[in-house]
């Protein structure tokens, strides 16, 4: 039974103050329609913000943006994509809407991301079955920028696009670029966990002018251009709303601000397993990368002199009402995929066995970090 205190959550919605200005102006210019200028401004906003040429179309999820970046790319009925397996569901769902079929790759201990040489492996050996991959689904996984070069280098080399997803890496760079705008589609969510939020919300960084048009097409409903309602293909109800375009808009004021919080919370857990022996903060060994630390992840080895356990650290932190949770399961491991290829090594199986997800929310309070610390310092003084 927790303790009768306030709850910590993992990352939850943290507003700046600016947000009701941009929803006010909505609403006394009854811009409430799904369509208007927060919508215009919020998609200017984030390519200045990303510094690129990319144009962006802002919608309803990060998961309606891989499906659309999916249909983009031709993705159809029985096409193979490959697909990071450790992520969330969001990210591999798109690929069944389309009828085709993921073939799943492990990740590599530096990132958590895909690994570059079984991704390789896997596009050779599916070609060798008779169906050469359509498009590769690449996460930066908990704001850590994937080997970038090393994956579309591999990407290149067969002639297969990626579509890039950055939905956890709002405001990670690889190299001085911005995570999202490497593939040759990008996609970010704006969540209610997110670094910055619209509630529930998304968008699609495209290639061009044209392709984004096309994605604002097949987002409302492939209504053509007629006086009637008149359709030639399948639509979707996929675009972001003018009222929550406007909570981004205020939002995309204190990214900045937000991230540099969160990365000093991951010092400050840094601090706290500094010398524990068998805990590690989980911590990105590629060089010239910045990262948003969307989410503290520790890894509890398993052989650890404390014998802790993933299980046992969620029991103590519950007990003083502080939310963990742990890493993504990995889609190969999911009841619904278990039937699918999967090329791997056991590095997101192992995560997912001994790693945590701490808070990381970047409105937490003095009083919230207290008791974080003093839940841990009698959990390892025991």
């Amino acid at each position: 039974m927790a303790d009768n205190y306030s709850k910590i959550w993992l990352s939850s919605p943290h507003m700046g103050g600016s947000e009701k200005n941009y929803v006010q102006q909505a609403f006394e210019e009854n811009w409430i329609a799904p369509l208007g200028p927060n919508v215009n401004g919020f998609e200017q906003e984030l390519q200045t913000y990303l510094q690129t040429d990319k144009k962006i179309a802002s919608l309803s999820s990060g998961t309606a943006a891989i499906h659309l970046a999916l249909i983009q790319a031709g993705i159809t009925k029985g096409d193979v994509v490959i697909c990071q397996s450790f992520t969330f569901v969001g990210t591999t769902n798109p690929i069944i809407y389309q009828g085709a079929q993921p073939v799943f790759v492990d990740s590599e201990k530096d990132t958590l991301n895909i690994d570059p040489e079984l991704l390789e492996k896997a596009i050779k050996n599916q070609i060798q079955k008779g169906q050469k991959p359509k498009a590769i689904l690449a996460v930066h996984l908990y704001g850590n920028p994937y080997k970038v070069d090393e994956v579309h280098q591999v990407a290149s080399k067969y002639d297969i696009p990626i579509i890039e997803d950055a939905a956890e890496a709002l405001g990670s760079t690889y190299k001085g670029q911005y995570c999202g705008s490497f593939g040759d589609y990008g996609i970010l969510s704006f969540n209610g966990n997110k670094i910055i939020t619209t509630s529930g919300g998304g968008a699609i960084i495209c290639p061009d002018e044209e392709t984004k048009k096309q994605s604002v097409f097949l987002a409302t409903q492939a209504k053509d251009p007629a006086p009637h309602y008149q359709h030639s293909q399948i639509g979707y109800n996929y675009r972001l709303s003018n009222l929550c375009a406007g909570v981004g808009r205020g939002q995309l004021e204190v990214l900045d601000k937000h991230i540099s919080i969160r990365r000093e919370i991951n010092q400050f857990y840094k601090d706290i397993f500094k010398d524990i022996d068998g805990v590690e903060v989980f911590e990105t060994s590629l060089k010239n990368v910045f990262c948003n630390n969307w989410l503290s992840l520790i890894y509890i080895h398993p052989d650890n002199q404390l014998g802790l356990t993933k299980e046992k650290i969620m029991e103590v932190l519950n007990e003083k009402n502080i939310e963990s949770r742990p890493l993504w399961k990995p889609m190969h491991l999911q009841p619904i995929f278990q039937d699918y290829d999967y090329y791997g090594q056991g590095v997101s199986d192992d995560f997912f066995n001994h790693g945590l997800c701490l808070p990381s929310g970047s409105n937490m309070t003095e009083e919230n970090f207290d008791r974080i610390k003093n839940a841990f310092n009698n959990l390892l003084n025991q």
